[in-house]
């Protein structure tokens, strides 16, 4: 028999703090904070910051840092270099499902493939994106130096061949205000990156030299539709020290014969 003084099983746990969330009230926030961060991906503001989120759910900071870590270990949200929360790979992924872009990517897969074949070096499909140039599709190359998956990655209009493209035919509009620099070698006036854009127009490709990453160089052509809009763009990658200034002409030529002139009705 049981002591008199044996208290019930019940009152032994510990009773919740009044501050402590339940389990209920965590995915309640949590859900609520994936939210704002796919509105701001529709919306013309920027992507919101830990300080932004937790004033506008009235949270603690604390309390909003961890849930958004959650988050992002789901791979549902994915911040940049600036803190700023964006969609993760496993939104976009499922966003792309339906969608004409993945249409697009089956229809220049092999595109793709043959050039990093031909250049050994990795190839990229992106179409443009709300915020930053959205990669949808990557094949690597044969080398190991440089490789990098490049998929869901935040990457700059203004820092990338890929969004220089996009920009230099109206894809997109050219950023406000001072740009981001991100290497010793990043654009970062408007006057720069407007005579850098007349360039691309001009000659039908873009390069990226060191202005990403410091050793990374990049070469992007414009994909046209029937219609001769600018739908997507395609890019090969690799260390600057490999893409020299005579290979970056080589790999022009064989992507304008894998993708068609500049200028004329594309792949896609």
């Amino acid at each position: 028999m049981a002591s008199s003084g044996a208290k019930p099983a019940a009152s032994l746990a510990a009773a919740p703090s009044a501050t402590s969330p339940t389990g209920a009230q965590s995915i309640d926030r949590a859900g609520a904070l994936l939210v704002s961060i796919l509105d701001s991906g529709t919306a013309s503001g920027r992507p919101p910051h830990v300080a932004t989120l937790a004033r506008t759910h009235d949270l603690p900071k604390s309390t909003t840092s961890r849930l958004l870590s959650a988050l992002e270990r789901q791979g549902l949200i994915q911040r940049d270099r600036d803190g700023a929360f964006h969609p993760g790979p496993v939104i976009t992924r499922y966003a792309r499902s339906g969608q004409g872009e993945s249409a697009l990517a089956t229809e220049l897969h092999p595109i793709l493939a043959r050039l990093a074949q031909e250049s050994g070096e990795t190839v990229n499909l992106a179409v443009a994106g709300a915020q930053f140039v959205d990669l949808i599709d990557q094949v690597d190359g044969r080398y190991l130096l440089g490789a990098r998956n490049w998929i869901g990655t935040p990457v700059p209009y203004h820092a990338s061949a890929l969004g220089k493209i996009f920009m230099a035919y109206g894809v997109t509009e050219i950023p406000s205000g001072r740009l981001e620099k991100r290497t010793p070698f990043t654009l970062t006036s408007q006057e720069s990156l407007r005579a850098e854009l007349a360039k691309v127009r001009a000659e039908g490709f873009a390069t990226i030299v060191d202005e990403l990453e410091e050793g990374l160089t990049a070469i992007a052509l414009p994909v046209f539709d029937s219609a001769q809009r600018v739908v997507a763009a395609i890019s090969i990658s690799g260390p600057s020290s490999r893409l020299s200034s005579n290979t970056i002409n080589e790999i022009v030529q064989k992507m304008i014969k894998a993708i068609g002139l500049p200028g004329k009705a594309g792949a896609a």
